[in-house]
């Protein structure tokens, strides 16, 4: 049963031109390649530049609130199926053909930028099997993670951001002295000891810094914190946004608006800043109480990165492992083997405790072999 609220539309699709099937993006290249016959179809190199939007213009942007977009029904141009999805690109569940919705169909926001598939599938599990190979005392069955049919390759979301900052700060510089210190040792020898003090100096300042793509994830369904190891992006490689670069792919549509995006890019500068604000004091300590920093000139826009999604049960839990598509960088859940670590303690203590046997025999047989004299040297004095 479709949705009868559900937006209908018709998706892209891309028929080969070698045997009528459906050509998908090729990663690494330029073209869409059949996956059948091996036809490809360059892509055409896009007259649009990639656009930093004035925060400003935000208002006058043609968009629906998240919250009240619901799922798109796709109208598939090769067999006429509808298939209902909360994603902006996602094969044919009947036919399996790429379909990706038209950007301005969509009631979002349009993506300024992508960066395609470099690394495909066979690229992916090479990446994996590197990653689960290094992970002490993970189970065996974690090996097999590379071979997860569940993987996907998806396009995900994020808002970039510039800004030029200017902040103020108030803080305090602090330098450090010695004095020399009496004190009674533990044979009740009176010594001296050097010991640092440190005096604090009062200080106010500016810092200026301008950010440039501070990335911030847009969807809610991958993990920020996944999500933010897989950096660094080479966001200086993205291309103007076409549909052929999401053609066989899954691609998620944003669920953070950018107003939101922009106070958590705000959070993600604050450190830099505060940083700012301690070479700026200078001295040997720093405190820094507080800093009012103002944004000028700020531009956002919406980039779609790309992220093999894989998922797989292990004793009834679901582990979720991400792959840059890019790099090759790997950031995921993984299990422990209580046998592994059992094993690996049991090893620890033999080893301790033969240690010790060898040091406690070593000490008998010198005891042994060498009975204790005691030596005076009496030196005279003239």
């Amino acid at each position: 049963m479709t949705d009868p609220h559900a937006p209908q539309t018709e998706a892209h699709t891309y028929p080969c031109g070698g045997c009528g099937a459906r050509v998908q993006f090729a990663p690494g290249t330029n073209v869409l390649r059949c996956p059948y016959c091996g036809f490809q179809q360059q892509i055409a190199v896009s007259e649009r530049q990639i656009r930093e939007i004035p925060f400003a213009e935000l208002a006058t942007l043609a968009r629906k609130p998240v919250g009240s977009i619901g799922t798109y029904e796709y109208v598939c141009q090769r067999c006429a199926a509808h298939t209902r999805s909360n994603e902006t690109a996602s094969p044919c569940q009947f036919c399996g053909s790429p379909l990706v919705l038209d950007s301005r169909a969509t009631g979002q926001i349009v993506p300024e930028g992508v960066l395609p598939f470099s690394l495909d599938r066979s690229a992916m599990r090479a990446a994996l099997g590197k990653w689960t190979s290094s992970r002490w005392f993970a189970p065996t069955a974690l090996k097999k993670v590379k071979e997860a049919e569940s993987t996907k390759g998806t396009y995900v979301p994020h808002w970039t951001y510039d800004s030029q900052t200017a902040s103020s700060y108030s803080g305090a510089r602090g330098e450090h002295y010695y004095v020399t210190e009496s004190y009674t040792d533990n044979n009740g020898q009176r010594r001296t000891r050097q010991v640092q003090r440190t005096r604090w100096y009062p200080v106010q300042g500016s810092v200026w810094r301008a950010f440039d793509d501070v990335l911030v994830p847009a969807s809610v369904l991958v993990p920020v914190k996944k999500l933010d190891g897989l950096a660094p992006w080479p966001l200086p490689n993205a291309v103007p946004y076409q549909p052929q670069y999401l053609a066989g792919y899954h691609a998620l549509r944003y669920d953070v608006e950018p107003e939101p995006g922009f106070e958590e890019a705000k959070a993600r500068m604050a450190p830099v800043i505060e940083a700012d604000c301690r070479r700026d004091i200078g001295g040997d300590e720093q405190r820094v109480e507080a800093v009012n920093t103002n944004h000028g000139n700020v531009t956002f826009k919406l980039m779609l990165l790309p992220v093999w999604i894989a998922s797989y049960l292990y004793g009834g839990k679901t582990f979720q492992i991400l792959v840059n598509a890019l790099t090759g960088e790997v950031d995921g859940e993984r299990p422990y083997s209580k046998a592994k670590i059992a094993i690996a303690i049991a090893i620890a203590l033999v080893v301790v405790i033969g240690i010790v046997i060898l040091i406690a025999h070593s000490n008998l047989t010198g005891s042994t072999s060498h009975p204790s004299t005691t030596h005076t040297t009496t030196t005279h004095h003239r």
